[in-house]
């Protein structure tokens, strides 16, 4: 039976769903199934996403469920930094308060029917939206937090696709027809935006390899990677290394790495990079949000993962898609297992040594998933 002929959760035809989520890129991919499928559920209503201004950009002119995006100023607890309870009275604490104020008037104008969070444990965050006066809250909530019309739990060991599916499935929101892989549209804009790039490509076959993220403890050392890079300069790929500016040191270490010429990317916008994953051969990644990106836009995959995050962040197929696993769980410096009660947050003052988790991870296994997928005749053979 499809979704839209399922009786709805909710006892009214919603006119406007809202949905929070403020958060970075890896984050917003993993919630488009939930998305999809409340549009899917309530095709009449306007679906209007809360998120970082950056996403407003980016699914501007882009195939979504997403009708409007509304873009959320820095606010503490929703995307950016918890203030602490004594700096809650300083000038910045009064400054953000006055924010939330505005923001949450500018809600109550728009008369939500229901307002959905997808975002943590609900103690930031459910405050915040039960400022908007919608008639309907639901989302994820742990005690102490304010409670919620309808909410489930957070239980952070839960892949992030299913969990956002859950959440949506506190309206009657189900999915028959999308699936629960995340997708995301390439543009003939992001295509002319990767016209530069595809120059020094010249059109021979390429692959991708992303050796950056936003955790040191999530980054495989670059030396591996020039040494994948490496071998599939040798099979006859051209090799991209992608970044952002920040990254800019660690990418040219890869390059610089690999002895026939490599092609470094710190300038690509969102939309060339989806578009430029999309066409590669192959991507290869540290576990960070260009890796969920090439997933969403279709591209075969070879994440590197530190074990507890496979949970949360591994891909949920593999006919496309492998994972080289990192079984490291100690600090081989203070001994801290930091996955408890979820990763680097455990009970005990946080770990912050300067360790790669994932260094264990052999270049000949990432090697052997690299040729499993660009060779799936013949990958067992190698």
């Amino acid at each position: 039976m499809a979704a839209g002929n399922l009786p709805p959760a909710l006892p009214f035809s919603p006119r406007k769903i809202a949905v929070l989520h403020a958060k970075a890129l890896g984050d917003f991919i993993v919630i488009l199934p939930a998305l999809d499928a409340i549009k899917e559920t309530y095709p009449d209503a306007e679906l209007i996403l809360l998120a970082k201004p950056w996403v407003k950009a980016f699914l501007g002119g882009r195939p979504s469920p997403v009708d409007r995006v509304i873009g959320i100023p820095p606010l503490a607890g929703v995307n950016g930094p918890v203030e602490s309870k004594d700096r809650a009275c300083d000038t910045n604490g009064c400054a953000c308060l006055r924010e939330v104020d505005r923001f949450s008037q500018a809600m109550q104008g728009e008369k939500l029917d229901v307002v959905i969070h997808m975002q943590g444990d609900g103690k930031s965050v459910n405050p915040f939206i039960n400022k908007f006066a919608a008639c309907v809250t639901a989302g994820m909530c742990n005690p102490p937090a304010e409670s919620l019309d309808r909410s489930i739990p957070y239980v952070h060991y839960q892949s992030e696709i299913l969990r956002n599916l859950e959440v949506a499935a506190l309206i009657g929101a189900h999915t028959t027809s999308t699936g629960f892989e995340p997708r995301i549209k390439v543009t003939e804009s992001d295509e002319q935006e990767a016209e530069a790039a595809r120059r020094l490509i010249k059109g021979k076959p390429y692959v991708v390899i992303h050796p950056g993220a936003d955790d040191f403890r999530r980054i495989w050392p670059a030396a591996r990677f020039a040494e994948i890079g490496n071998y599939l300069a040798n099979k006859g790929y051209e090799v991209v290394v992608t970044g952002t500016p920040k990254e800019e040191e660690g990418i040219l270490n890869v390059t610089r790495s690999i002895n026939r010429s490599a092609i470094p990317c710190t300038w690509l916008g969102l939309g060339s990079l989806a578009a430029l994953l999309q066409k590669s051969a192959l991507v290869i990644s540290n576990d960070t949000g260009p890796l969920h990106l090439a997933r969403a836009v279709g591209a075969r995959t070879v994440g590197i993962y530190w074990a507890p995050n496979v949970l949360n962040w591994g891909p949920l197929s593999r006919d496309r898609h492998r994972i080289a696993i990192s079984w490291q769980l100690e600090c081989p410096q203070c001994g801290i297992r930091p996955v408890s009660p979820w990763p680097f947050q455990p009970q005990r003052p946080d770990c912050s040594h300067s360790y790669s988790f994932v260094e264990s991870v052999p270049v000949a296994e990432v090697l052997g998933l690299a040729t499993e997928l660009l060779h799936p005749a013949t990958g067992h053979k190698h």
